[in-house]
């Protein structure tokens, strides 16, 4: 689904189905995520990039731009009971800048928007998991390997 902008400096360019594109992705990914799957794998380089390619061509994803530069990439799913939070990845050099903590609270606006649920998961060992605590999500099932979480609409949203 297109996410909408948020003005004045982030915005968000769906990704085309190139090749040059499908390197951006994977590359914010392996910063992003690589670290918290090297912990508990290692990196296994064309395991890793079958997988993204299958997920690139499945999953709609679009460049996280913050200030005219790319920051990561994200992904919104509609459903009928909810809305996914697919990917989300951000570059090491825009985290822990509160940018993040924006753009999640702009998704819950979007699936509040439409009266639905925002729901995600992410691997047990990622630290990620407090920030999502801090913006009212909820485990609601988990895997060998992830922590599913929902937030309900009209969740609170912290003091930012």
């Amino acid at each position: 689904m297109d996410i909408p902008d948020m003005p004045p400096d982030v915005r968000f360019d769906l990704l085309p189905q190139t090749a040059e594109a499908r390197d951006f992705a994977f590359e914010v990914k392996r910063a992003a995520l690589g670290p918290h799957i090297v912990v508990r794998w290692g990196w296994d380089e064309e395991f890793q990039r079958d997988f993204h390619e299958q997920r690139f061509r499945d999953t709609p994803l679009s460049r996280i731009v913050h200030k005219g530069q790319a920051a990561g990439t994200i992904a919104l799913t509609a459903l009928a009971d909810y809305v996914r939070l697919d990917e989300f990845y951000l570059l090491p050099t825009h985290q822990r800048q509160g940018l993040g903590t924006r753009i999640l609270t702009h998704c819950a606006a979007v699936a509040d928007a439409r009266g639905l649920p925002l729901r995600l998961r992410y691997l047990k060992w990622n630290p990620v998991g407090s920030l999502y605590r801090r913006h009212g999500f909820a485990a609601i099932d988990e895997t060998e390997i992830h922590f599913i979480m929902q937030r309900q609409p009209g969740g609170a949203y912290p003091l930012c």
